[in-house]
């Protein structure tokens, strides 16, 4: 079983509803009028002009008559096409603080993002600072940000023992997005605990197979990736991709309540979750928690809490004063496209009250543990992170050792030196014949074999057979990367795990989302190029990474990386970390009991 190349395809997705925002804007939809009140949300009523701003999470507010949407409703709507050509309108502190100031009404916030933020093609959020503005004139308090660097207690601190839970994971995306958490969920399994792996049912027979529990979450993954691909992040290329994505979204958050509470599907064994782990792109995991009073803990595969020493993956913002800045403002991008059905939910199924845009409790989050599923060696953690946040390090599933690898390709492999490892995965690709072409003739020209996945793009029809060049459908990342020179694929962060861990230089090509925020990374660290984005994929380009890569000193700086990882455990780590922010119960504190690889049904319901 194949680690889906595209596993931040959907952890990036973040809908932005161009149709939302021209209703918004103009001010004509029929809402329940809470989007305007100084009350609501637990809001103070007072300006943030000069206080710290609080972290928002993809929350939302009041509820919208969809239907009746006059797609040409206003001038002032995030069209892209216009946009790209618009000139920037540098960001004051002043209005940036107005952003998130609670007593301004919500057309006049739209309009000042309209203003100032560029949806760009490539799904990515732009704007400019004016000059001479530091972070903190933006409202970043000392209370947000920590002069030292907090330790790593993930190593140091003795854990309690934690009686068995009943866990349930929420998590959306591709394969390569689930794939951490299967790793996670059976080492929870391990200490007792019983786990169910709520995601999308394509991905059925992957988790039973690991031997977790199973429920069915809404959505098609294959849909919302070729969404993605198709629109480039945020805005819909058109009215008729609208309601496909919203539809997508909304049977992912009303799934989200009964995979908490409801029997198991097959088994008809009950369930009712003591706690969740979620990823972000599951959108109405924080009013979930809220409703069942549980403790909930977010991990996820790229950076998602602000910081000022790099901006969010999804925007592009050149003045280091609008690194933190630009997590605010994408977050406020993401919420206005999927607010109305958020408080659909929280009225009609969990019974909560609507919540306002970037209200007070839109805030609440600070108080919600992150764990960051990547290697410190690869990126540190940011030092004005407190003890809430912990990078775990990359969680593998091991593949490999139950990887029968079909007889030709064995025989291919030792053949020869060994091959540059080409692949996007279950990313759709516009012209596969083409870019085929380009990959066949840069192997040949520098005189390399390769291995060319073809995935759901379609990659790898070739016009006669190649004896430099094999083809692949599915193949573990974890036994096939050992065995290649270099890789070449889109970033997502998994892949690029798998290609660090394995010593292999790396080339990103960049679809959309957070890959480029890895092929930055990468390069950085001297372990590949400069990322190639898709769009400008190309022979020559393609030529110059291959030589990049095949560079000695650029091998020697994969190896290092690879040693420095070598003694990384992410999945023993973010176990750690959620123990570790579980809230206090009173229990007598024991070591932890030795683990075993048997799963006990009756420690997992919590008997004796």
């Amino acid at each position: 079983m194949e680690e889906s190349p595209s596993e931040n395809s959907l952890s990036s997705s973040k809908i932005l509803d161009e149709v939302q925002i021209l209703r918004e804007i103009q001010g004509a939809s029929g809402g329940d009028g809470e989007l305007d009140r100084k009350d609501g949300g637990g809001s103070s009523g007072r300006s943030s002009a000069g206080r710290s701003i609080s972290r928002v999470n993809t929350m939302p507010s009041a509820k919208r008559n969809w239907d009746k949407l006059d797609l040409n409703c206003s001038p002032l709507s995030l069209e892209r096409a216009k946009t790209e050509r618009q000139t920037h309108t540098n960001i004051l502190a002043s209005e940036a603080a107005q952003i998130f100031d609670s007593t301004i009404p919500v057309q006049q916030k739209l309009k000042l993002l309209n203003r100032i933020a560029t949806v760009k093609d490539d799904g990515t959020v732009e704007f400019e600072v004016a000059g001479g503005i530091e972070p903190q004139d933006f409202g970043v308090g000392s209370e947000e940000v920590h002069t030292e660097s907090v330790a790593n207690e993930l190593d140091i601190v003795d854990l309690p023992y934690i009686p068995p839970l009943q866990i349930v994971m929420l998590i959306v995306g591709t394969q390569g997005d689930v794939q951490p958490f299967v790793a996670i969920g059976k080492k929870l399994q391990d200490y007792g605990h019983r786990v169910r792996l709520a995601t999308h049912a394509n991905f059925k027979d992957f988790v039973l197979t690991s031997g977790l529990e199973f429920f069915p979450l809404g959505g098609d993954p294959k849909v919302l990736a070729g969404y993605m691909v198709k629109n480039k992040g945020f805005l819909p290329s058109g009215p008729s991709e609208i309601p496909i994505q919203r539809n997508q979204i909304k049977e992912i958050i009303y799934s989200l309540l009964p995979a908490c509470r409801e029997p198991d599907v097959d088994s008809g064994v009950p369930f009712k979750a003591d706690a969740i782990i979620a990823n972000p792109p599951a959108y109405g995991h924080t009013h979930v928690a809220e409703a069942l009073k549980v403790p909930l803990h977010i991990f996820f595969t790229m950076p998602w809490t602000p910081t000022i020493e790099f901006p969010h993956p999804l925007s592009r913002v050149k003045q280091h004063a609008g690194y933190r800045l630009s997590y605010q403002i994408v977050d406020s991008l993401i919420w206005l496209g999927i607010r109305d059905m958020i408080n659909d939910v929280r009225k009609k199924k969990l019974k909560l009250r609507p919540v306002t845009y970037l209200s007070g409790s839109q805030g609440s989050d600070s108080d919600i543990p992150y764990g960051y599923i990547w290697s410190p060696h690869l990126v540190p953690k940011p030092k004005d992170w407190g003890p809430k946040i912990d990078v775990v390090g990359f969680c593998f599933l091991d593949l490999a050792s139950n990887y029968e690898p079909p007889q030709p390709l064995v025989e291919w492999l030792e053949a020869g030196e060994k091959p540059i490892y080409i692949g996007f995965g279950s990313l759709p690709v516009q012209e596969p014949e083409k870019m085929t072409e380009i990959i066949v003739k840069a192997l040949e020209e520098t005189g390399q074999r390769g291995i060319i996945n073809k995935g759901w793009g379609g990659l790898g029809n070739l016009a006669e057979p190649k004896d430099f060049v094999y083809l692949i459908d599915s193949c573990p990342h974890d036994w096939l990367f050992p065995r290649c020179a270099a890789v070449v694929h889109h970033g997502g962060a998994g892949t690029t795990a798998a290609g660090l861990r394995a010593a292999c230089p790396t080339t990103i090509v960049p679809f959309f989302g957070d890959q480029l925020f890895w092929g930055e990374r990468v390069h950085t660290r001297g372990v590949g190029p400069p990322p190639i984005p898709v769009d400008g994929f190309s022979l020559p380009k393609l030529v110059d990474a291959i030589k990049f890569m095949l560079e000695p000193k650029v091998k020697e700086q994969a190896v290092e990386i690879a040693k420095a990882m070598e003694n990384e455990d992410g999945v023993t780590g973010a176990v750690k970390a959620f123990f570790k922010h579980l809230p206090c119960r009173k229990v007598d504190i024991e070591e932890f009991p030795a683990t075993s690889k048997l799963f006990s049904i009756s420690r997992c319901f919590g008997c004796s």
